[in-house]
């Protein structure tokens, strides 16, 4: 089971790379079928093996030889490893879908706000309305439940709007609602763990590249990707982290 949760996250990963390139351009993700960039053949069923296909003809595009960004292997094999790690965590359970679904949006939008500095409203809207359902699922019996994730919504969403007022404008409209959305996916403590994890990764990193001389101090540095790996290390770390600082601070 554990492989086969390896081989659907490759899979989806496959479909993760047309978004990643698709939505920026404002294309759909459906039509046209996939097809080389370079020379606009379409691709057939053996093209379109994850993570195979790249290595088998070698980084190039069967049809012209033009070479293939890496970008398309390491989402693919980066989104199986996400799943294995998942289903690990998880079993097959309503959390592991949850969660695979979840993780699999934050790689397009890691990857977009890398490459375009943008977090597209459509992903933060699909994110928000899948939590509705998921959410909504896992607590059918329970639906006071919800009140935390409200209260992280409006938590996290006012936190990064006050941010953004005060620094005037450093801190770009996506990556507000993306933490509002977060808030709502987690609730309250995740998203405060969240938040401080995102600020830690995003100074501590955006230090090393001005120390290694590949950014500078007036570049701009997007926040998504820090959010996105403080997501992460909340849902396979978060409640050790959060059980740790409670059982620390609670007897000082």
């Amino acid at each position: 089971m554990v492989f086969l949760a390896f081989i659907l996250g490759l899979l989806i990963g496959s479909f993760l790379n047309v978004c990643i390139f698709r939505i920026p351009l404002n294309k759909s993700i459906v039509f046209p079928s996939s097809h080389c960039t370079s020379c606009s053949s379409s691709l057939k069923a053996i093209d379109l093996i994850p993570v195979f296909s790249y290595v088998m003809n070698r980084g190039r595009c069967r049809y012209c030889s033009s070479k293939i960004s890496t970008q398309y292997p390491i989402i693919e094999f980066l989104n199986g490893i996400t799943y294995m790690l998942l289903f690990i965590n998880f079993g097959a359970s309503i959390e592991f879908l949850k969660y695979a679904l979840l993780c699999s949006v934050l790689i397009v939008v890691f990857a977009i706000d890398y490459y375009h500095q943008i977090i597209p409203d459509g992903l933060n809207l699909f994110l928000f309305a899948s939590g509705i359902i998921l959410l909504g699922i896992e607590n059918i019996n329970n639906p006071r439940a919800l009140l935390t994730n409200l209260l992280g919504l409006l938590l996290a969403g006012g936190f990064f709007l006050l941010i953004a007022i005060i620094s005037k404008g450093a801190m770009g409209g996506g990556d507000i609602k993306l933490m509002a959305v977060l808030g709502f996916w987690f609730g309250i403590k995740e998203v405060v763990l969240i938040t401080f994890l995102s600020f830690l990764i995003g100074g501590i990193l955006s230090l090393v590249f001005i120390l290694l001389k590949l950014k500078e101090k007036k570049d701009f540095i997007p926040f998504g990707p820090f959010i996105v790996v403080a997501t992460i290390a909340t849902i396979f770390y978060g409640g050790e982290i959060i059980n740790w600082y409670f059982s620390t601070f609670s007897v000082l």
